[in-house]
């Protein structure tokens, strides 16, 4: 495992375990599968574990596990303070608290103001006095270094690294995302402040693997030194010196062993010109298919109308990506034949997700599109009559 160093001189694994996607059984996380898949990444030299209030679960799965293994003191904790959820100065300890209880630690190492999208989010704190609350969690070891987590644009993100001493900082950031959100402008002006950088969406929420055109992936195929879609968009991260640390939400073994493989030979400047020049490649192809760059972050949810948006998003780029009618088929299974229906013509274009999304996109309008792409007559018709099928099977069943 490769290290970079932290504001402190303190190593980080250049490798991140991204918590928030934790492996699950139905709607809770599989808690011996997350266990085995933590102590691998320990044992194979990760010491970087993020994770957030708002994750369901995961703060509490990760808390136990630590303990019950006793392997605390091996690994850095870095979680969030959901300031949005913040209406009076009070609610900030009460929150600290719980998050501590949950992870049954005395500290976290690395505690983040989560999803900051512009100055006035972090201004609506300070005002709240949370810089002499930190001053004091700085003073007793509760919290050991203090940053963000930002979605939003690099002129932005410069204001904020401006507003704070910040001991470290998270961005969204990938070689589709080099000159979107932070981009590679904000990762070189926090490193030119000697803040670190810690990098969320290495793959877009998998897109970069799971939704590759053909070209592209025979593309990777075919190069030389180039194991996967993969290893490529990780390869273009830590080949960056400002990029300190890479979270991967991990959900097997083999991937926490693969990652971890990768990272053992993650220096900066070990891409080859060919690989570089492959990445500008795939991305020109990336960038001519996908309809709607939504990562599945999920932030934009619940709608306040039931559609689930990042799944029908995920399903509208898919009718580029793949067949439309393959696109349609998972639609309907994932989506339009749920007991309780998301679809996207349950939108009434009320734009409170718009306010939500780190990506600033405009899903409203994305929802009408994937609605006329997935949702044509014939397939309504054939939702409508699969549904009442469902609904009297469920009937029949409950009167029996």
């Amino acid at each position: 495992m490769q290290y970079r160093n932290d504001r402190r001189g303190e190593p980080v694994s250049v490798l991140g375990f991204g918590c928030m996607r934790f492996p699950r059984k139905g709607s809770a996380i599989d808690r011996e599968e997350a266990e085995r898949e933590i102590l691998e990444a320990v044992n194979q030299g990760v010491n970087y574990f993020d994770t957030a209030y708002i994750y369901p679960g995961s703060e509490a799965c990760l808390g136990e596990i630590l303990e019950k293994n006793g392997i605390r003191d091996r690994v850095r904790i870095a979680d969030k303070l959901p300031g949005y959820l913040i209406q009076r100065a009070g609610r900030i300890q009460a929150l600290f608290d719980e998050q501590l209880a949950r992870l049954r630690t005395d500290h976290i190492d690395y505690y983040l103001i989560h999803m900051l999208t512009d100055v006035s989010s972090w201004e609506k704190l300070r005002d709240m006095g949370i810089q002499d609350w930190i001053r004091e969690q700085k003073s007793r070891g509760t919290i050991r270094q203090i940053g963000f987590s930002y979605h939003g644009d690099s002129a932005m993100f410069r204001k904020v690294l401006d507003a704070y001493d910040w001991d470290f900082c998270q961005i969204q950031y990938n070689y589709m995302d080099e000159h979107t959100q932070a981009g590679r402008t904000g990762l070189q002006a926090a490193a030119g402040r000697g803040i670190p950088v810690m990098i969320m969406e290495p793959l877009r929420g998998g897109k970069l693997v799971n939704l590759l055109p053909d070209e592209a992936v025979r593309m990777i195929r075919e190069a030389p030194g180039v194991e996967s879609p993969a290893q490529l968009a990780f390869s273009w991260l830590w080949d960056q010196k400002e990029v300190t640390c890479v979270l991967s939400g991990m959900n097997s073994l083999d991937m926490v062993r693969e990652n971890c493989r990768w990272a053992d030979a993650a220096v900066p400047g070990y891409m080859t010109e060919e690989t570089r020049a492959l990445t500008g490649r795939v991305r020109d192809v990336l960038r001519s298919r996908i309809l709607v760059g939504c990562t599945g972050c999920r932030y934009c949810m619940p709608c306040p109308h039931g559609v689930d948006i990042p799944g029908t998003l995920h399903c509208y780029n898919l009718t580029a990506t793949e067949r439309p009618s393959s696109a349609r088929h998972e639609f309907m299974q994932t989506i339009a034949l749920r007991e309780q229906p998301a679809t996207p013509d349950q939108c009434i274009g009320c734009h409170a997700c718009e306010k939500k999304c780190p990506q600033h996109l405009p899903i409203v309008e994305s929802l009408e599109k994937a609605r006329r792409a997935l949702m044509p007559p014939h397939y309504r018709l054939a939702t409508r009559v699969a549904r009442g099928w469902l609904y009297y099977r469920r009937k029949r069943k409950a009167t029996v």
